[in-house]
């Protein structure tokens, strides 16, 4: 049996948000049969003792659950004003603090660990484990963001570096963090390759199309964040919700606050809130929908793209250069490239969703057709490769460990007794 040491913070019952929190539960979910899975994490419902791991069922699957840090649900999805506030701080604070409890949990057999973040590089190694390093985010120090990553950016680049120094393998989430990769840091390349985050197909089923009412709905999941550039997805529903004459709803599930943006007042009135969501109620609110909308200054991956695009719902986009395999022109989408004022990229996306929606009513946008751009990220392709490389790192301990050998008793026990 091969064991999985998967780091990350959050409460696997809990309600933490993100992309990166979605491929997290993927894992939890759907480990194959011949893994067993740590989970060091923290605790949100304030009830499970701090070091001590308990046996937990995460859909259908055991795993074995160990807290290293108490984070409340109403403060798990805000972004940290101070590093000592910092969920992410927190939680290496608490690893190392429980560290003899997690190497209890790995001692006397081979496993490997599994990090989402730069920040916690430095603990499997103190475990001895060999590292499966997910690359999720993209940008720079220049751009918007409400991370404490944008104010210590040279922690966040000196982690970076020993991150990918430490890394055994190094899994990009799309094509254009692995060039940068190549570029700024060679040495780490040979590592590296493009694995997206996945979509669970048979819970984000393709759906039909309901034009009934002539209400274009259009949904958003996620955080607001700064990067997301909320004030402009904000200002698009506004003056889409004019062009329409009022047939227009806007559906956000998440938990942000969007009215921390003066924007937002325009839009409040034919908004509906849903809050925090399970898969299955992300998956039915997107299925009474008719397109996702993108207007992010940067990203990884969403896992929020290949959800709604597997339910059979096109998207209008700021272009990115990841979205080009998922939103095709005519097939799924539109993608508008962002212009140099609000106003211009406000206009490109109104029209790119008054043609989308003219093509959803006309029969001309095929939900099948829509959900097989994510094929090939759906979770028994993504798991397989993900889980494979952990094999490899095990097997290559195996291989390498020192075989011990057993003296052989000349004289049976019971004859040495006597």
């Amino acid at each position: 049996m091969y064991r999985l040491c998967l780091m990350h913070p959050m409460d696997p019952c809990g309600s933490k948000l993100g992309g990166i929190e979605t491929h997290v539960r993927h894992i939890l979910r759907r480990h194959p049969r011949d893994f067993s899975v740590l989970m060091v994490g923290v605790d949100e419902s304030g009830g499970r003792p701090l070091g001590r791991t308990a046996p937990l069922a995460i859909g259908g699957r055991q795993i074995d659950f160990l807290p290293v840090a108490r984070i409340p649900q109403a403060k798990i999805n805000l972004a940290a004003k101070s590093i000592l506030g910092s969920t992410t701080f927190r939680f290496a604070l608490g690893s190392l603090r429980h560290l003899a409890a997690i190497r209890r949990q790995v001692a006397g057999r081979f496993a490997s660990a599994d990090i989402q973040r730069f920040e916690f590089a430095l603990i499997p190694r103190l475990l001895g484990l060999p590292t499966v390093q997910m690359v999720h985010g993209e940008g720079s120090r220049n751009d918007r963001m409400d991370s404490l990553i944008k104010t210590y950016w040279a922690v966040h680049a000196t982690n970076e570096r020993i991150a990918l120094r430490l890394a055994d393998r190094i899994l990009c989430v799309n094509p254009s963090i692995l060039t940068r990769l190549e570029r700024e840091f060679p040495a780490a390349a040979p590592k590296a390759e493009v694995m997206s985050v996945s979509v669970d197909a048979d819970q984000f089923a393709p759906q039909p199309f309901d034009c009934a009412d002539g209400i274009l709905r259009i949904v958003f999941a996620g955080r607001l964040d700064e990067f997301k550039d909320p004030p402009l997805m904000f200002e698009v529903l506004a003056a889409l919700h004019a062009r329409l004459n009022g047939k227009l709803e806007f559906h956000y599930i998440g938990t942000s606050e969007p009215s921390r943006y003066h924007e937002f007042a325009a839009i409040e009135a034919f908004t509906t809130r849903h809050g925090y969501q399970p898969a299955a109620g992300v998956a039915a609110i997107v299925a009474r929908s008719h397109a996702g909308i993108l207007t992010s200054f940067f990203e990884g991956l969403p896992c929020y793209l290949l959800e709604t695009l597997s339910v059979g719902r096109p998207f209008a986009a700021i272009a990115l250069p990841q979205y080009d395999p998922f939103i095709v022109p005519g097939l799924s989408g539109t993608q508008v490239r962002r212009r140099a004022d609000m106003a211009g990229s406000r206009g490109a996306l109104v029209e790119a969703f008054l043609t989308l929606w003219g093509d959803i009513r006309a029969g001309r946008i095929d939900p099948m057709v829509v959900h097989q751009r994510v094929t090939p990220y759906t979770l028994d392709n993504q798991m397989d490769r993900l889980f494979d490389h952990h094999r490899r790192l095990q097997d290559a301990m195996m291989s390498a460990a020192p075989r011990r050998i057993l003296p052989r008793l000349s004289v049976p026990l019971a004859a040495k007794r006597r």
